[in-house]
């Protein structure tokens, strides 16, 4: 975490906003602004230069497609003012750059967003190119539930790679299933995913399936309070979970069993709260799934092993 007590730089426009003509020169000055202003880089991106990237080539309306060819492109008056403008609102407002294009790419796959829904960006994208193998065979996923589905991302990128399967995206902000649904039709889904307001499993007590998937809040208190700027522009009820982090995971670990078909998967990830949730349940058979890309922090259960560990895990909740 970078040091929050020093002054952020004021991020004021110098003589090479004027020189910067071309798209490489544009991304260069704004990874340059981004680095003296001292900007926090972890929805989308990790590092200035890439975050500059994306913010001139929306601003002038490029694709990145079409990189490296249109990096010597001179941009217009009139775009290099809509970049330079993107820039100003980056480092004065603090606010990630997904919510300045209401944009994000997650598997593959380009979302709306908004500062009603979390910055798209999970592990669990690598298992959903996976097609969820090999903790369960793919040919027999019929129906997946994603709890807290945020923009829908994970819900849409499964339904996405699973062309015959069903899925509820479930989430207990109003706000949030209302991107959810932007999102669900830009991709023709209607008929194959639907938003369900839910509390946990409170809206489909009525239903199992063969794999749940979760990116809850499992951020804690003091994660919380140390949390850079730009995160704290994201809704607090999609981050925040509880003094430990765990409040909504202890209750998915409780509840999942009676809501997975036999041979089912639950998979859930918990961030930087592994060592709580493991300090928490060190009895528990947690298998901690390793990444490519991205970070770690993600579990699988079965529905056999929920079903053996409920007491231990409803044991541990009260406590």
């Amino acid at each position: 975490m970078p040091d929050k007590s020093r002054p952020a730089n004021s991020g004021t426009r110098t003589d090479t906003s004027v020189t910067a003509q071309t798209v490489a020169q544009l991304i260069r000055l704004g990874a340059q602004r981004f680095t003296q202003a001292r900007l926090w880089f972890g929805h989308g991106s990790d590092n200035a230069a890439d975050e500059a990237a994306e913010l001139v080539l929306f601003g002038a309306g490029l694709k990145h497609e079409d990189a490296p060819a249109i990096y010597g492109q001179v941009l217009s008056e009139a775009q290099r003012t809509r970049v330079l403008s993107l820039f100003d609102r980056r480092i004065a407002e603090r606010v990630p750059a997904a919510y300045l294009t209401n944009r994000m790419w997650f598997a593959g796959h380009e979302f709306f967003v908004d500062a009603r829904v979390l910055v798209p960006r999970s592990a669990i994208a690598e298992l959903i190119d996976r097609r969820f193998e090999p903790w369960i065979d793919a040919q027999r996923i019929a129906t997946v539930l994603d709890i807290g589905t945020g923009s829908g991302c994970i819900a849409i990128a499964t339904a996405l790679a699973l062309p015959d399967a069903r899925v509820d995206a479930a989430d207990i902000s109003t706000d949030a299933l209302a991107v959810t649904a932007i999102n669900i039709e830009r991709h023709g889904l209607q008929d194959r995913v639907r938003g369900v307001p839910s509390d946990v499993f409170s809206a489909v007590s009525d239903r199992r399936y063969d794999v749940i998937v979760s990116n809850p809040p499992y951020v804690g208190s003091e994660e919380m309070a140390g949390l850079p700027q730009e995160y704290h522009c994201e809704p607090v009820v999609g981050l925040f979970g509880g003094s430990t982090g765990l409040d909504i995971v202890r209750r998915i670990l409780v509840e999942a069993a009676d809501h997975l078909q036999p041979r089912g998967v639950l998979i859930v990830e918990v961030g930087n709260s592994a060592d709580a949730l493991e300090q928490t349940y060190p009895e528990a058979p947690f298998v901690w799934l390793e990444f490519e890309r991205g970070d770690g922090g993600v579990f699988v259960l079965t529905a056999e092993q929920l079903t053996a560990y409920r007491d231990y895990f409803a044991a541990g909740s009260a406590a």
